[in-house]
């Protein structure tokens, strides 16, 4: 293998080329979550949902510190054993699953999909003692924690929201809603680029710190403002596979509706970020909206489609592992 320094310039610039095209279908995937409640309200057109969501996805590092690109950088996988093939490998493991995912409509994590890909050319590398078991339980754990906050903070908001406008005027009640709702959504996209645009830089700085190209572990500036870019450019893309599915075929929302999970997530998501955890977005919204659909009544859910989603989340995590794997094992036929 490699030494530390020996690895070609130009690859380095492809893998990190690479994880930015990772975070540009984070953003691409993702959309459907920060703009399907807003859009299937009609509060704002796909096009505007889509800038407005793009704008606080960028902005949202000017609010949120660096610890989940550090649990993602060293808190999972022992960085010792990390190199650049390693980091390739993942990257493609999580970008081709984020890929067919959003091929079949399904909103799948992209955190997942990002860590199980890590996770998978790391032990095809060197086997199941580079994990880091501390910074999995983290994870591991909010898989179920997410969706279920998410779930609470949903129905009990909804049903709050619902108790203080019950004398209300319907037409008044909607007249609100749909401008609370810009307030909402621009706090969830604020919380999804915070959150899941640090994943990604947290690979771009292992990889460059493991080539040799910088001395100690950090997250620099332009690694910083680069996944913020990408992950706007992703989401000003769309992904209206997504949103319909979203937005529509769980529960079918109402301006309050969308207000009240897109408020649920947003606590959810800020939580989580101030803790270092990489929660997945998806989980959390898809939790929000279904809490607020059992809110009005448990039959209004189609529990199908919510049991077809979970489907996808089991499997993200071992799915893109593996193909993770299968691409650092053959590109050790190439590098040698």
């Amino acid at each position: 293998m490699m030494a530390a320094g020996s690895w070609s310039f130009g690859f380095i610039v492809f893998v990190i080329a690479l994880a930015l095209s990772f975070d540009f279908t984070n953003g691409l995937h993702d959309a459907a979550n920060s703009v399907a409640t807003v859009v299937s309200t009609r509060v704002l057109s796909p096009k505007q949902a889509v800038v407005w969501a793009a704008f606080f996805n960028f902005v949202a590092f000017l609010i949120f510190g660096t610890s989940v690109a550090e649990t993602i950088g060293v808190g999972l996988i022992d960085i010792k054993v990390v190199d650049p093939l390693v980091i390739f490998g993942g990257l493609m493991g999580a970008v081709i699953w984020n890929i067919l995912t959003w091929y079949w409509g399904l909103p799948s994590s992209s955190s997942h999909s990002l860590i199980g890909g890590y996770l998978g050319a790391a032990v095809a590398k060197a086997g199941w003692g580079v994990i880091i078991v501390k910074g999995w339980i983290k994870v591991i754990s909010f898989i179920f924690i997410a969706p279920i906050l998410g779930l609470v903070l949903g129905n009990l908001i909804m049903i709050l929201t619902t108790w203080l406008v019950r004398n209300k005027p319907l037409k008044s009640i909607n007249y609100w809603s749909r401008r609370l709702q810009l307030l909402s959504a621009a706090l969830y996209s604020l919380g999804h680029g915070g959150n899941d645009a640090q994943k990604t830089m947290g690979i771009i700085a292992g990889l460059v710190f493991t080539s040799g190209h910088m001395k100690t572990f950090h997250i620099p500036l332009w690694i910083v403002l680069s996944a913020h870019t990408a992950i706007a450019l992703g989401t000003l893309s769309g992904g209206w596979r997504i949103v319909k599915t979203m937005g529509q075929k769980i529960v079918r929302l109402r301006p309050i509706d969308g207000f009240c999970a897109e408020t649920a997530s947003a606590i959810s998501i800020f939580m989580a970020t101030h803790l270092g955890i990489p929660v997945s977005t998806t989980h959390v919204i898809t939790g929000a909206v279904t809490g607020v659909g059992v809110a009005r009544s448990a039959s209004s859910v189609k529990w199908q489609v919510t049991l077809r989603i979970v489907w996808a989340w089991i499997f993200t995590i071992p799915m893109a592992a593996v193909i993770a794997a299968l691409f650092y094992k053959v590109s050790l036929l190439f590098v040698g």
